[in-house]
């Protein structure tokens, strides 16, 4: 079995999870806390993975990635990067498939916090950010965990949206799902079962392990 395929899935879910935790912290706080119309419309979009087959994702993304379409020219002529059929590509389209799994958890954290405690943090003379960063997220770290995982694992999983942006290019963009399908059009099944048991016992334990860190800060912090 050829462990390629497994590094580069692996790589994309790490890389995507660290970025996604990035953007979606302020936009999850953004979401509960912050006073804008139009919020039905933005949870909407956000949550349009969830619902769209991956193939019209990647398909729409593919157009717009294209160096024909003027986004995909545009980031080829100033930044000198081709988002179609490379790895780049699939960090973006990555992102973009699995910012509902981080969001969303986080926001349900942070939307089960009482009020009182940021009121308390704002009496105190806190800023907006430290209340954020000091009071709020060190008290909703299961659902930031949880939010982490569970887009790690979406991301090693994907398949419809990596194959229409990268294709099934060795090294590049050959993840472990493209290589599973390649091995199952070949007939090969025993290549297949082993690439899909790694997969499923290595995002088996994952979870087990984030679930059972989770149910222990949560036995942490109920009263005695």
């Amino acid at each position: 079995m050829d462990t390629q395929p497994l590094i580069l899935t692996f790589k994309l879910a790490g890389i995507t999870s660290v970025l996604l935790l990035v953007i979606a912290l302020p936009i999850a706080y953004w979401l509960v806390f912050g006073k804008f119309k139009g919020r039905g419309v933005v949870e909407a979009l956000i949550g349009m993975p969830l619902v769209l087959p991956p193939s019209v994702i990647g398909f729409y993304l593919l157009l717009a990635f294209s160096p024909s379409h003027w986004f995909g020219a545009f980031i080829e002529e100033w930044m000198g990067l081709r988002l179609v059929f490379s790895f780049q590509g699939l960090v973006i389209a990555s992102v973009l498939y699995s910012l509902p799994f981080m969001i969303y958890p986080i926001r349900a954290g942070l939307q089960a916090l009482p009020p009182s405690l940021r009121e308390a943090s704002y009496t105190l003379g806190k800023s907006e950010w430290q209340t954020f960063t000091q009071v709020l997220l060190p008290n909703c770290k299961p659902a930031v965990l949880t939010a982490f995982v569970l887009t790690f694992a979406h991301t090693v999983g994907e398949f419809g949206v990596v194959l229409m942006i990268g294709g099934n290019i060795p090294g590049v963009t050959k993840v472990a799902s493209v290589a599973i399908y390649n091995e199952v059009e070949a007939l090969n099944y025993p290549a297949a079962n082993a690439y899909a048991m790694v997969l499923f016992a290595i995002t088996f334990i994952i979870l087990l392990v984030v679930y059972s860190i989770n149910n222990r800060l949560l036995r942490v912090r109920q009263p005695a």
